[in-house]
């Protein structure tokens, strides 16, 4: 049971800081919060991402990206471009690694005001801090796991945040309902999205890139919003108005 419930607080608080921070802080800026809160959730998202640990600066532009040349060749992530989803994750990774390094160049319009701080994402993205998180990970299944598949999942710990990208960034393009036609293949993955916090009603998200809500319709509830209007009534962030409306 303890497995269990590690793998979920893994799960859901790495996914939490990947939408929240990483996707509509960082990518979207629908809400601002302080310098020092900033910082703060730079440290959280490396404590809950870990191992699978991912730069604002680099994914905040590549995010930008995919929604300019959505299903294009330019696009860093599309069913439509890639022959599988292994291939898609090869490729985000090296576009992901070639703009957060700064080994290319990036078109202005994708960089401004996009979080970044070098010192620590050098940090928490080395090798020596993957390797810590991975042993820190096996050592809890060690004291911990109580049945054999339970060790199937030590996996998913250590790849937790590609995970999370691969099954909005290729099945989200694939599998699904669209409560918008686009000229685009974005669909939302769930009518209550249990799984992704919000992030699987894809297809929303790209109808109105700079909305708070990824939730549409009455049912779509998007947890992640709701964790937001929360932070933003207690004052720990402050919504943009324009990322409130419908």
């Amino acid at each position: 049971m303890a497995v269990i419930i590690f793998v979920l607080v893994l799960w859901y608080g790495g996914l939490f800081f990947q939408s929240f921070f990483l996707h509509r802080y960082a990518a979207h800026q629908v809400f601002t919060m302080s310098k020092t809160m900033e910082r703060i959730t730079f440290i959280l998202t490396w404590i809950f991402q870990g191992s699978s640990y991912l730069s604002a600066y680099g994914y905040g532009i590549m995010h930008r990206m995919h929604h300019a040349y959505t299903d294009t060749e330019q696009d860093p992530h599309s069913p439509s471009y890639d022959a599988n989803m292994f291939a898609m994750m090869w490729k985000t990774k090296t576009i992901y690694q070639d703009i957060n390094l700064e080994r290319v160049d990036v078109d202005p319009r994708f960089t401004k005001n996009v979080p970044q701080w070098k010192a620590f994402d050098k940090f928490a993205g080395s090798r020596f801090s993957r390797i810590l998180w991975i042993t820190l990970y096996t050592l809890f299944f060690v004291f911990f796991a109580t049945a054999w598949w339970q060790w199937l999942l030590l996996p998913v710990t250590f790849l937790m945040a590609p995970i999370h990208g691969v099954i909005i960034n290729w099945f989200g393009h694939i599998y699904g309902y669209v409560n918008f036609k686009m000229k685009n293949t974005s669909k939302n993955l769930f009518r209550f999205d249990f799984l992704m916090m919000g992030e699987g009603y894809h297809n929303n998200h790209h109808k109105f890139a700079s909305r708070a809500n990824f939730g549409v319709k009455w049912y779509e509830v998007d947890m992640t919003y709701v964790i937001i209007r929360v932070l933003n009534a207690v004052g720990v962030i402050q919504l943009k108005p324009v990322a409130i409306k419908k």
